[in-house]
């Protein structure tokens, strides 16, 4: 049967559809189109062909041709007829001639007319004479004419692009392109070699299996670079893959799943690394985050066979395909679904099962595949006739099985019977004659025979079971979408473990499918599958175009990309205005819903815009799309005016050029004077000579050079301020509530004030517009205030009113300012208090309240009424010692109770002297820590220890408190044992000193009191002495000033001798003489050095007394007076400093004290 084929009608000629058959008797022809019976039954021929009283498009449908006879109807594939008009060139605008320098890559478009067949092409020159290709010049797919780098001799004016419609036979050719290449001096002799066409590292082709993919790769680069293929996870098949157009295309002519998988193309040039990118082929197109989808295949389809009445006959159909396809079954070209119903036939899994056949059955039957990307039908005859007796099956097969497993040994036969003799109950005949064995074992192992009966027909057939130890380990292989996995080495994408798992590494979109892993042995084999989906943000949407380009919109649409397993859930428009630069950035247009891939975009004029989309899923955002085509809107008249005559309008709202502001202005007062106007490019606009505070009306239209904006609203202003002059009168305060009032006032003229400031020592509060009165609120109780109000604007502050004073009443009492708490003995509790910070009025009194504490029960209150202001204590008596208490105090005035001060307190038990104690000994000291009693009031005691040495007696400690937690014994012997006890008490302890021993020397005169005081009374009076003597030597009396100043005189003039001052000849001497003359004379160099060396010396005169007082006689004699010795190291007595008096620190780390030291917890004896 010869079958029609789609195809596409320029003309009523174009339309033909074959369908010729051959058969005895002769078949008859008829055709369906979209379901409908077209025309009447042909006879002698079924190729349907067009009338010329139709148009063409009348025969535009979906056909399917029945060819019958008296043994059965054949039914046609489904074909579709395209008809459209024979492709024109539309008028287009002639190209200027581009200019481009040597070496430069160039891309020439070609851009046919669209056509449901794509066109051949063709690059010629005006005398039809093809443009020389090679890989430096290519086409791509799309028709285009690429250069990798141009040449001088590529310059000419007639490239011309020839479109060839092969089903319209009509070649249509482009405006000539004219390009010029000029020689360069600077031309780099190399470029880095790029890829022209696929953009990008990586992309994607989805095609459905059967179809044909073509993958172009066309580099631009100097030198041309080459162009290399291979294949990631597997070798490149030559007879799968053919290289064209030199090696730039790669072309896979019937795709199927075998062809799924990473390849890469890598431009190469001999001076530079290659430029590689991959692509990824997949079989199908991505619909949904589960799945791939495949146009319907047969994976098993019934062959035409002849069969005896009584048969049982199984046509088994099944196609996959994704969706799954729908299998349909008819019977001579009508529906079973529509035939009578029969219990002889029924469906099953897509098989056609027919029991008990006869000789009516005997037809065409057709098995039809159908899924939403296209479906397939296959024909199948059944000839039922008479038949001897005979086997099908061939003889002598050997079957092999496990132990355990269930054989089948067929015998298929041409009968409805065959000869059973079973040996046991694991043994069974099937309807179609087989025998099945279940659960074998090595008893099994036999030859079998198969007989017909009423024939010498017979087959025999041998089962051989295995067991285990003759079998191999069996094999573990991983399948991916039913396609071998192989471990891959250089990217250790898949890795098998011994265990049988599969780790996939860095998991990607293509990872998505169903895995299967199968053990197999070389008798049988069990499997389980899986699926796995990868989800990823989606890929970018593309082909964008801008349709239906009005002055003010433009429509955007675009295709979705894959989604990634994971629907996309909106898309984002993005715009970018590129005339305005503060707007040359991508900004967010919109965000429409998934469903929508066409959105009408509003611009403004005189702007260039461009726009890309995004899409967006539950994994992330995708990268923008290619930009779309530029768009220009053409300049208009503006649409707004500046709001409110103080917004300055956007660039974006100038919609064209000249843009500027007339602005309109005239007296409020006067409304029938005349508009003054003015243009200006930018605000501000001044008028000048116009008084102080006169309201205008003001109008501000934008223009530009094609015309005005709308007409402006008229808005009232004001010229300039001045400082005001007068302040408000007639000023009332009318009380709200305790702490609020409600200010009054009357303004005067606007012209001398504009706003309004109430004022007074620590609050300021304006008042804007037009308003004449005003709460002041939060003002405190019990307080007098003064008010003063002045009017202010934007020049000053103007005059204050008078003063006004009004006063709060009293309100309720600040919460106490301090609570605390003493217990004088076990039952007793004495609070203690601070008065309010804020008594807001004339206090009365307190209010005490306080009740126990018991945890899940509510004691009653206790009240107690103190009536006296004064008081700031007070003691409860009769309290459980053995219960906490809430204490609530608050203060009363006239107004009322004030806030409550909240504390918890429970009375004190009688303090004891510690029991436990924990003592660090160190070598002269030691130091006792204990914990104070919980809830116990300060009890003083003492320490009392006792060396235990012959002789010794017992020494106490100063008073100690119980709360102080620490005390340091001083003053005991290194390496002594202590007996210890506490006063009161009867505890004792015992403790040893660090360090070794001290003994004491052998008694000796030395040693004696008598001795030792002879000795100090000899040195106190030898010391008298000499000071009596060192004081009488350093007087001096009175001298001559005459005879001294005739000494100084003749001490310039000759040599210094050891008599020179008379009776001042000491050291004591020559220094207070310089200190005389220091004033008006220096010392001589001789007498420098000495007076040097002696202020030096622990004896000078300096040393004594806190200063020197220096007095003249009358005639020029001194007199020195000291006061006594002055500290040798230049200080004062106020700088000296004593040894520090001894102290108990609270708590020192014993190890600063004591470098050894013996710590432990003594208790009482």
């Amino acid at each position: 049967m010869a079958q029609p084929v789609s195809h596409t009608a320029f003309s009523l000629d174009d339309v033909n559809l074959a369908c010729e058959a051959d058969g005895d008797p002769t078949p008859s022809f008829r055709w369906v189109k979209d379901g409908k019976q077209f025309r009447d039954v042909l006879l002698e021929s079924g190729t349907l062909t067009a009338d010329d009283k139709e148009e063409l498009r009348f025969y535009q449908g979906s056909y399917r041709c029945y060819v019958a006879n008296e043994l059965g109807t054949a039914v046609s594939d489904l074909v579709h007829l395209i008809t459209e008009p024979i492709p024109t060139l539309a008028k287009e605008k002639r190209q200027k001639k581009r200019s481009f320098e040597e070496g430069q890559s160039a891309v020439l478009y070609c851009n046919p007319p669209k056509s449901s067949v794509a066109p051949k092409i063709h690059w010629m020159d005006m005398q039809l004479r093809h443009i020389p290709l090679n890989e430096r010049v290519t086409t791509s797919l799309d028709g285009n004419l690429y250069f990798a780098n141009l040449l001088v001799s590529d310059s000419r004016e007639d490239y011309t692009c020839n479109a060839y419609y092969i089903n319209a036979s009509v070649i249509l050719p482009k405006d000539p392109i004219a390009i010029s290449v000029t020689p360069s001096n600077s031309v780099v002799k190399n470029r880095q070699p790029k890829l022209q066409k696929p953009a990008g590292s990586h992309s994607s082709y989805l095609v459905l299996r059967g179809q044909t993919l073509t993958l172009e790769c066309i580099p631009e680069g100097l030198p041309t670079p080459e162009v290399h293929w291979e294949r990631m996870d597997s070798a490149l098949s030559p007879t799968r893959a053919k290289k064209l157009n030199h090696d730039r295309w790669l072309q896979i002519k019937s795709v199927s799943e075998a062809d799924d998988g990473d390849y890469t193309h890598q431009a190469i040039s001999s001076i530079h690394s290659p430029h590689i990118s991959s692509v990824l082929i997949k079989m199908c197109f991505c619909l949904d985050a589960a799945r791939c989808h495949t146009a319907p295949y047969w994976t098993k389809w019934p062959e035409d066979h002849l069969y005896a009445p009584g048969e049982t006959v199984r046509l088994d159909c099944q196609a996959e395909g994704i969706p799954t396809p729908n299998i349909t079954w008819s019977i001579n070209g009508v529906p079973i679904a529509g035939t009578d119903l029969d219990p002889r036939r029924h469906v099953s899994s897509g098989t056609l099962i027919l029991t008990d056949v006869q000789y009516s059955d005997t037809a065409i039957y057709q098995c039809e595949a159908t899924n939403k990307h296209g479906n397939i039908l296959v024909n199948t005859r059944v000839h039922v006739a008479e038949l001897p007796p005979q086997i099908l099956t061939e003889d002598g097969i050997v079957y092999k099985a496990t132990e355990g497993q269930t054989a089948v040994l067929q015998c298929r036969t041409k009968i409805s019977d065959s000869d059973s003799v079973l040996a046991n109950a694991r043994m069974s005949q099937t309807a179609d004659g087989n025998l099945k064995i279940s659960n074998v074992s090595e008893e099994d192992t036999n030859i079998y025979t198969c007989s017909v009966k009423g024939s010498n027909n017979s087959i025999s057939a041998e089962l051989e079971v295995l067991m285990d130890h003759k079998l191999k380990q069996p094999t573990i292989q991983w399948k991916k979408d039913k396609q071998k996995i192989r471990s891959s080495a250089y990217d250790d994408k898949y890795t098998d473990y011994p265990d049988g798992s599969l780790k996939i590494t860095d998991a990607q979109i293509e990872d998505t499918g169903i895995y299967s892993c199968e053990i197999s042995t070389k008798l049988d084999s069990v499997g389980a599958t899986g699926s796995i989906t990868v989800q990823d943000k989606p890929d970018s949407p593309q082909s964008l175009e801008l349709s239906e380009k009005e002055q003010r919109s433009v429509t955007l649409s675009w295709m979705p990309g894959p989604e990634n397993n994971s629907p996309v859930s909106e898309y984002v428009i993005e715009m970018k205005e590129e005339q305005i630069p503060e707007k040359g950035q991508w900004e967010e247009y919109s965000r429409v819903p998934q469903d929508i891939r066409r959105l009408q975009i509003h611009l403004q004029p005189y702007s260039t815009y461009r726009f890309q989309v995004r899409a967006v899923n539950d994994i992330g955002t995708s990268g923008p799309s290619p930009p779309s085509e530029s768009h220009t809107t053409a300049p208009a008249k503006p649409d707004v005016n500046p709001e409110n005559v103080s917004t300055e309008l956007e660039r974006r709202q100038f919609n064209g050029p000249g843009f500027k502001y007339k602005v309109y202005w005239r007296q409020a007062s006067h409304r029938d004077s005349v508009w003054k106007e003015s243009s200006v490019s930018n605000p501000p606009f001044v008028v000048n000579e116009t008084g102080t505070f006169v309201p205008f009306e003001i109008k501000v239209q934008a223009l530009n050079e094609l015309g005005a904006g709308p007409e402006p609203d008229a808005e009232i202003g004001h010229s300039g301020e001045d400082i005001p002059l007068e302040a408000p009168s007639e000023v009332r305060v009318t009380e709200l509530n305790k702490t609020a009032v409600m200010i009054h006032l009357r303004k005067k003229d606007p012209r001398t004030q504009r706003s309004t400031e109430y004022s007074n020592k620590n609050r300021v509060i304006e008042v804007h517009g037009n308003k004449v009165e005003a709460v002041v609120s939060d003002l405190q109780f019990y307080s007098t205030y003064t008010l003063t109000i002045a009017p202010f604007n934007s020049r000053g502050e103007g005059p204050h009113s008078e003063v006004y004073h009004f006063t709060t009443p009293e309100g309720p009492p600040g919460p106490i300012s301090l609570l605390t708490f003493d217990s004088p003995s076990e039952t007793e509790i004495t609070l203690f208090w601070e008065a309010p910070d804020k008594p807001n009025g004339v206090l009365t009194g307190y209010l005490l309240q306080h009740h126990e504490i018991e945890p899940g029960i509510s004691s009653p209150q206790q009240v107690e009424s103190i009536d006296l202001p004064l008081v700031t204590k007070f003691t409860l008596k009769g309290l459980n010692p053995q219960s906490l208490y809430r204490f609530e105090l608050r203060a009363r005035n006239a107004a009322g109770d004030g806030e409550p001060i909240v504390t918890e307190a429970a009375t004190l038990l009688n303090g004891e002297p510690p029991s436990v104690i924990n003592i660090t000994s160190g070598q002269t000291s030691v130091n006792f820590t204990w914990v104070p009693g919980e809830r116990q009031r300060n009890c003083a005691f003492r320490f009392r220890y006792l060396k235990k040495s012959a002789g010794s007696e017992w020494e106490e400690s100063e008073k100690v408190n119980s709360t102080q937690a620490f005390y340091q014994l001083q003053g005991l012997t290194p390496g002594v044992h202590y007996h210890l006890q506490i006063l009161p008490g009867n505890s004792s302890w015992h403790f040893e000193t660090a360090g070794p021993e001290l003994h004491e020397l052998p008694s000796s005169f030395a040693t004696q009191g008598w001795f030792i005081g002879l000795i100090s009374a000899i040195v106190l009076l030898l010391l008298v002495l000499l000071i009596l003597c060192y004081i009488k030597k350093s007087k001096g009396g009175k001298y001559s000033v005459k005879d001294k100043e005739e000494d100084q005189v003749n001490a310039g003039a000759r040599p210094m001798k050891e008599d020179a001052f008379g009776e001042y000849r000491t050291c004591q001497e020559l220094h207070l003489l310089c200190v005389f003359f220091s004033d008006n004379e220096k010392c001589s160099i001789s007498q420098q050095s000495v007076c040097e060396s002696k202020r030096s010396s622990n004896d000078s005169l300096a040393d004594y007394g806190d200063s020197v007082d220096i007095q003249f006689n009358e005639d020029g004699s001194f007199i020195g007076q000291y006061s006594g010795r002055r500290d040798p190291s230049g200080h004062g007595a106020h700088g000296s400093s004593g040894a520090a008096s001894p102290v108990n620190p609270n708590m020192p780390p014993p190890s600063i004290s004591f470098p050894t030291s013996v710590t432990g917890f003594l208790g009482p004896n």
